[in-house]
């Protein structure tokens, strides 16, 4: 049996602002179960479980890693929250892709007007030279993803005539 196996993981990059939420969170919690134990005032001990709680779905969100796994012409992308929590985003089956290519590529012009939903599956950065990748999938959806070389090798040896590396 002729299969393929490539996986490849992206870190992405957390906003500033999501950055100081999560701080933010986490202080006002520490300070109000502090407050809360020690005058023995229950609203704060309330306040305190609510930012707790607040602040644990907060980092879940602010530290997130894609992995993408390409087994016998078929693109899985799982996101990882805080390394412990895996959710499966999407299987996206090579025949089904209408393209793929560079975020720059000239190749992706006949597909600049479309109003297809945008999913943005990258570490988030924009780097010279570019690495993230897009492919439409179904005539609904544009993918952003930023994956490896030997991926995007996979990926242009079961599509040839979708898959432009320029």
């Amino acid at each position: 049996m002729n299969e393929t196996y490539v996986e490849c993981l992206v870190k992405k990059r957390t906003p500033a602002y999501l950055a100081v939420a999560r701080t933010l969170l986490i202080t006002l919690t520490v300070l109000l179960a502090a407050a809360g134990i020690l005058l023995l005032i229950l609203p704060a001990l309330l306040f305190a479980i609510a930012f707790g709680v607040a602040s644990y779905f907060v980092y879940l969100n602010t530290n997130l890693e894609y992995e993408y796994l390409y087994v016998d012409k078929e693109l899985t992308i799982d996101k990882i929250m805080s390394k412990a929590k895996r959710k499966r985003i999407g299987v996206f089956p090579v025949e089904k892709m209408e393209i793929v290519a560079p975020m720059k590529s000239w190749h992706l012009d006949n597909f600049k007007n479309r109003n297809d939903k945008t999913c943005d599956y990258s570490s988030g950065e924009v780097r010279q030279p570019e690495t993230r990748y897009v492919f439409y999938y179904e005539g609904r959806q544009k993918v952003i993803f930023e994956p490896n070389e030997e991926l995007v090798k996979a990926l242009q040896f079961a599509a040839p005539r979708k898959v432009f590396l320029d």
